[in-house]
């Protein structure tokens, strides 16, 4: 276990869990924000650049795990992304469909930061959020996150503005 929150807890994923993984990244709809539901490929891909952050940083995205039932929802973690020509750690978040919309990724996302802040001694966390995404956008501000700039992305060719969120850690 990574971390835990009052409904789940978080693992590193492995290749058990690529049908779990498949139903989230082969969702077209919780794809939107990439414009690109993935292939068979593409999804065992991810899973392999996962395990790879889990070798050489100690982190990448985790499976979100549903204590009551066991059952893997989602994934949330963190990467290290480019703001503006600076390398920032981001906390990322996708969850199967019909677990939206019932606080589950707002729990993992504050998990995370309180895992990045406490064990990784970061001071400042980002969420990179597509500007077409309100619900993802509502999770990082319930995070307390602020907008710090606009960016874009480019995903499959395509140019996507983005707005970068971030929360820096409060020292006593």
């Amino acid at each position: 276990m990574i971390y835990e929150t009052d409904r789940t807890y978080t693992r590193e994923m492995n290749t058990n869990d690529i049908k779990s993984l498949s139903e989230i990244l082969q969702d077209a709809e919780v794809m939107a924000a990439y414009e690109h539901a993935f292939s068979d490929e593409e999804v065992r891909e991810w899973l392999d650049k996962q395990m790879r952050r889990y070798e050489e940083y100690d982190y990448g995205m985790w499976a979100v795990i549903l204590k009551k039932t066991g059952e893997m929802i989602g994934q949330c973690g963190l990467s290290v992304q480019e703001v503006n020509g600076e390398k920032v750690l981001e906390i990322g978040y996708m969850l199967k469909r019909k677990y939206w919309h019932e606080g589950y990724a707002t729990e993992a996302a504050a998990g995370c930061k309180r895992y990045a802040f406490e064990e990784l001694d970061a001071e400042e966390v980002y969420s990179i959020v597509r500007d077409t995404n309100i619900a993802s956008m509502n999770v990082a501000i319930r995070n307390k996150m602020t907008v710090r700039c606009r960016i874009i992305k480019n995903y499959y060719g395509i140019d996507m503005p983005h707005l970068a969120f971030s929360i820096r850690k409060v020292f006593p």
